[in-house]
């Protein structure tokens, strides 16, 4: 095996991070802008993506075209993006959109939207696609074509990156050898960033998280209250913690899901639950990784 697990980590005495201002908790928010390329018929897959839909677990195994399927992610792009621009924008606040390059590609509109917000972007594949089911050479085109289209359509190009569910075993390495990332947030078993190696050089993980994540209203929440009570219990205990030991917060949003009203409601009411309090740092992700490396510098995994 040459890809390490790490079981321990920063053990019982993490690092300060040293968020701005003493902050407690570092909190990001992500929009991950998937639809337009996910799997389809369309573009060759040979079947309709209804992942992380409300389709999702009904399993009707529709040969060919679900049209429905197409529908509940075409809602995303259309209607759930320009929800939660709104809701951020008009509270002043920023987030992270994880964008897969070809579905910017495919809505002009949302492109020039995102260019004009000041929020980041982390690239979010080429395509919404497994990418551990890709060969090497096949994810390295993937990655330097959706380079290629973010800086196209969103004008620079992105510093972060972040595949579908899990990397492949090539993914870190290749994201370090095309040389222009800052970070990638392709892991879950932490709430501070840290350090790592990849052929032989320094690269900075940012841990995400699906835990803090809409994609639960694929089974575990069922209204919007669901939705604001673990995300409210999540933040509490964060924010005890760090009096003494601050962390990081992500959540994960999708457009078709958290996007549709009786979803937003429930986010709506955490972000200006979050913001009534002191200390906090709302916050884009590349400023965390641009914060991280100034502060603990590399010196080593983990670091």
């Amino acid at each position: 095996m040459t890809y390490p697990r790490d079981f321990v980590g920063y053990g019982a005495n993490p690092p300060d991070p040293k968020w701005p201002n003493g902050a407690r908790v570092a909190i990001n928010f992500v929009m991950n802008y998937e639809e337009g390329s996910e799997p389809s018929i369309q573009d060759g897959e040979g079947f309709t993506e209804v992942a992380l839909t409300d389709a999702h677990g009904l399993d009707q195994a529709i040969k060919g075209r679900d049209l429905a399927g197409e529908g509940l992610f075409a809602y995303g792009s259309r209607v759930g993006f320009w929800r939660l621009m709104r809701l951020f924008q008009e509270r002043g606040l920023p987030m992270t959109v994880f964008g897969c390059a070809l579905a910017i590609e495919r809505n002009r509109q949302a492109a020039q939207a995102i260019r004009d917000s000041g929020f980041d972007c982390c690239c979010h594949g080429w395509r919404w696609v497994k990418h551990f089911e890709l060969s090497e050479a096949e994810e390295r085109d993937h990655i330097k074509r959706a380079i290629a289209s973010l800086r196209e359509t969103l004008g620079e190009r992105p510093l972060g990156w972040y595949c579908r569910y899990g990397p492949s075993v090539n993914t870190r390495k290749l994201v370090v050898e095309e040389g222009g990332f800052l970070y990638d947030s392709d892991a879950y078993d932490d709430e501070l960033p840290y350090w790592t190696e990849a052929d032989g050089k320094p690269h900075l993980v940012v841990p995400y998280s699906l835990t803090n994540n809409d994609a639960k209203f694929c089974g575990s929440f069922a209204t919007s209250n669901d939705y604001f009570e673990w995300h409210k219990d999540a933040f509490d205990m964060l924010y005890r913690e760090g009096a003494s030991a601050p962390k990081m917060m992500s959540v994960g949003l999708h457009m078709r899901l958290i996007g549709h009203p009786a979803r937003a409601a429930g986010l709506e009411r955490f972000l200006d639950y979050v913001a009534g309090h002191d200390d906090v740092w709302i916050t884009r992700r590349l400023d965390i990784a641009r914060h991280w490396t100034k502060t603990h510098p590399y010196s080593g995994p983990l670091g």
